[in-house]
């Protein structure tokens, strides 16, 4: 069993991804008139918004998944932003989870708290299946982080340190995939690891222990 196998059956709800002692690599996709000027000032520039909510995913098969394998219309460039483990944790401990979790479940907060938490938050947390070369559910999760306005400004002004086009990787594990030939697609995949979250980061977004 690879590292990535085995890292991706520690705990239904962690975060699995490629970091650092000080960084860590997100994902996103994008069309070609966002993506070149990234790469190129290793930042993101107009046309790309700070005014919208961006969503980054540490998870490299869920990018993979969301983008169709970077076929889906606007979304036909992955790049691999490596950004700081300090921005990175600054945005989990602002966050608030997307979706209520009744009492008795995740969380013993109302609903009415957690509204008015979501609308406080510069950062919103959703806990989705994480997927299979197939892109069949698997049993445990992976986090999508949703940044607003302020958060995005922090992120682009602060956090990246590097920004990376994967496309041409992503293209060769779907072909590989294709042929049914998964150990080779296996091996080109990045080596993520669980991600270590203090007590206070797994209280908030709902962690497993």
């Amino acid at each position: 069993m690879s590292k990535h196998q085995a890292s991706n059956h520690q705990s239904y709800r962690a975060i699995r991804a490629v970091y650092t002692t000080t960084t860590i690599t997100v994902y996103q996709a994008y069309p070609a008139e966002i993506a070149n000027p990234a790469l190129a000032a290793q930042k993101f520039q107009p046309p790309f918004s700070r005014t919208r909510m961006t969503w980054i995913k540490p998870s490299f098969l869920w990018m993979a998944y969301r983008s169709g394998w970077a076929t889906k219309q606007r979304q036909e460039r992955v790049l691999s932003i490596e950004i700081t483990r300090e921005g990175f944790e600054w945005a989990l401990g602002n966050s608030c989870l997307s979706h209520w979790c009744a009492k008795g479940e995740e969380s013993a907060m109302d609903k009415e708290q957690w509204k008015q938490q979501l609308q406080a938050s510069p950062v919103r947390v959703q806990w989705d299946p994480e997927r299979d070369f197939r892109f069949r559910p698997l049993d445990h999760r992976a986090i999508q982080i949703g940044l607003d306005p302020e958060a995005v400004k922090k992120y682009v002004d602060e956090w990246i340190v590097s920004i990376v086009d994967v496309t041409d990787t992503i293209h060769q594990i779907s072909a590989l995939v294709q042929a049914g030939n998964l150990e080779a697609a296996r091996k080109l995949l990045p080596d993520e690891q669980v991600y270590p979250l203090s007590d206070e980061l797994k209280e908030i977004l709902h962690a497993s222990p």
